[in-house]
């Protein structure tokens, strides 16, 4: 099995070599033209598909349009972020009463789509993208023959990434700012990450296709997305605070996440921060709300689980493995650690 075929929120058996009518092409990203998800002519069937690949939605097409409607979708996930190809052909409403546990950044590839967001509305178009946060309402109208490139992100794991940036618990949940100007100079860094990403997506033997480098694109386009686009958490990534409690949280994650493969006390950390047990506890307590040890602990249990979730059945992979390489020496203990934190065994996670 392709590490590059599993979308955990659809179920790609049940859309397997659909039979269709016509065949067009949409200009489909080379990357994914051979990773479609799903094809239909019926309206309803796409709606239930496009809220499992975005979030639960009415599809409402006029009675022209819906002689020749046909919505396909074309997709590939990483880890925590999918990239995906929505194409309904035809001018159609999407209304999405709550947008789900993930954020989303919409770029039409052709035509438009006219969006109404916290009670504003904009044109998204090749030029500006719509930045989906979860919770939040959104509605798009699309023109006809107005596909769209989606990058999905995963909201646990933005936000644990944030918090990493930050060196604080997060407050309120992260919001974006709807409206994603593509045109200015900075937005080349979005473009150059996602071109990246297609890269390693579309050549076979590519670092990502060997299951190498998935961790460090998709913080690649994770720091990208939180250093360009305004959000409420914007300021402090750009002008952090300097108190002195978070400096040693920052100071303590960086040599933690530098070493979570080794064996790493207190007095280590406390040697290469150059600052006390005491100081380093506090720190932890006060920005992240919990301990030095808790804080690895969790660290390894999310990179055991990366390795179990990028596994396929040629990398030859055990739980024992897996366990070892990230520092859980009892395989039982670990065990139900991972069971406690992630709701199912290693071993159902590596079979998946």
């Amino acid at each position: 099995m392709s590490r590059l075929t599993r979308l955990g929120f659809i179920d790609v058996r049940r859309t397997a070599n659909p039979v269709r009518r016509r065949v067009r092409s949409r200009g489909i990203p080379p990357a994914l033209d051979g990773h479609e998800i799903f094809y239909t002519e019926d309206i309803g069937e796409s709606a239930v598909m496009l809220g499992k690949a975005l979030s639960p939605c009415t599809l409402t097409v006029g009675d022209i349009g819906s002689q020749q409607f046909a919505a396909s979708l074309h997709g590939v996930r990483l880890r925590d972020v999918s990239l995906l190809y929505v194409d309904l052909t035809v001018a159609a409403s999407l209304d999405i009463p709550a947008t789900g546990p993930s954020f989303a950044v919409h770029m039409p590839t052709n035509g438009r789509a006219v969006c109404v967001s916290r009670g504003r509305s904009f044109e998204a178009n090749t030029i500006r993208a719509i930045v989906a946060s979860p919770g939040l309402p959104l509605t798009m109208r699309f023109d006809h023959d107005s596909p769209q490139l989606v990058v999905r992100i995963e909201q646990e794991a933005l936000e644990r990434h944030l918090t990493r940036l930050l060196g604080k618990s997060l407050g309120p949940p992260i919001e974006f700012e709807p409206e994603m100007d593509l045109a200015k100079d900075a937005a080349m860094r979005w473009h150059g990450a996602i071109q990246l990403m297609h890269t390693e997506v579309f050549y076979e033997g590519s670092m990502l296709q060997s299951g190498h480098g998935i961790g460090p694109l998709e913080e690649l386009l994770m720091s990208t997305l939180l250093l360009l686009q305004p959000s409420n958490y914007h300021a402090q990534l750009i002008r952090p605070a300097e108190q002195p409690g978070r400096r040693v949280v920052r100071a303590a994650v960086d040599y933690i996440e530098a070493h979570l493969r080794e064996r790493v006390t207190m007095t280590d950390i406390a040697e290469n921060v150059h600052m006390s047990v005491r100081a380093i506890q506090q720190g932890f307590r006060e920005e992240l709300g919990t301990s030095p040890t808790l804080y690895l602990r969790e660290r390894r249990l999310q990179r055991a689980r990366e390795d179990l979730t990028d596994a396929t059945s040629a990398d030859g992979l055990t739980v024992t493995d897996v366990a070892e390489r990230w520092g859980f020496n009892h395989l039982g203990s670990f065990a139900v650690l991972y069971r406690k934190r992630w709701g199912e065994s290693p071993s159902e996670t590596l079979r998946r």
